[in-house]
């Protein structure tokens, strides 16, 4: 009797694992240092909802913000956290992604700037010196808002993530990249206002922010976890929804460096734009799709229903 006990679990536990191995691991870098942006990741990660599907889900910050779409398109790591224009011009440059999920749905990037700097319009800006984030992608996105903007004769300089000493100092007079939820959070902490202007109130269409890739070379060898990593986060979504203040607690616990007071504020700007349910709006990322071909942020014609995975 024993023995067929022991046969009957073996045989339940093998058919549950047919079509997806139990505790199948899967690599995941974010795009920075983790932050309220990842807050449903870490809800879906502490709550087991990475477990329900049977994974197990290691979470990597990069060195530099470009890495991880690189490393998923090698093959490296098997899924990445990356922005919209990023992963656009990526596919454009031949890397081997397809977008599987939504993070954040519209654009948090701003053109940030102090106030009391006398700027009221971008043209403002026209003949002075604008600093950038992530380059090969915050730089190609200034020359496109500048064109739009008609800001003329002004310099980009790089200034990574140094945003509050580049503007202090008088490095620059603005920065392309800085978020609307985050970095002027950090900035009121230390005593500065920041004004800035939003892309798609500017001539940029809605795109979004935030997006999970994967390599098709991971797609194509474990689907079944990649489509497990989806659902859990769905089901984080609902999560951060119906219950914030405990999703961010969550969040806080599992990043014990994160800096509450700044995380908190932040989170509840950033709160509005996370996606509620996977799925993307075809129409909206062929039309930035075809915004980045006509200024030139990528070379050739990218076709959004093949870049995005389509879950059946």
């Amino acid at each position: 009797m024993k023995r067929k006990i022991i046969g009957i679990i073996l045989a339940l536990t093998l058919l549950g694992s047919s079509s997806l191995m139990a505790g199948e691991k899967l690599s995941l870098m974010l795009d920075w240092f983790p932050n309220v942006d990842h807050l449903p990741i870490y809800v879906a990660q502490e709550k087991g909802y990475f477990f329900d599907q049977g994974i197990e889900v290691s979470i990597i910050s990069p060195s530099e913000t470009s890495d991880a779409l690189k490393l998923a398109a090698s093959g490296n790591m098997d899924l990445a956290v990356s922005y919209q224009p990023q992963t656009i011009i990526a596919v454009d440059n031949g890397l081997p992604i397809k977008v599987v999920a939504p993070l954040v749905v519209h654009p948090l990037t701003t053109l940030l700037f102090l106030e009391g700097k006398g700027i009221k319009n971008p043209s403002d800006l026209s003949h002075k010196k604008i600093g950038y984030t992530v380059p090969g992608l915050m730089d190609v996105l200034l020359e496109a808002f500048a064109a739009i903007n008609k800001i003329q004769g002004y310099t980009p300089v790089n200034v990574g993530f140094t945003i509050l000493p580049a503007l202090v100092s008088n490095q620059v007079d603005a920065v392309m990249g800085p978020f609307k939820t985050y970095e002027t959070v950090g900035m009121a902490q230390h005593g500065y206002k920041a004004q800035f202007f939003e892309l798609e109130k500017w001539g940029i269409p809605d795109y979004e922010e935030l997006i999970f890739v994967c390599g098709e070379k991971t797609l194509r060898e474990k689907p079944a976890a990649v489509k497990g990593f989806v659902k859990a986060i769905e089901k984080a979504f609902a999560y951060t929804k119906a219950h914030p203040e405990d999703a961010l607690a969550t969040y806080l616990a599992a990043v014990p460096q994160a800096d509450k007071k700044i995380e908190t504020q932040a989170f509840e700007l950033t709160r509005p734009y996370f996606a509620v349910k996977t799925g993307h709006n075809l129409a909206q990322w062929q039309a930035f799709a075809d915004f980045a071909l006509e200024y030139n942020l990528i070379k050739n014609k990218v076709d959004a229903a093949l870049l995005i995975h389509n879950w059946e």
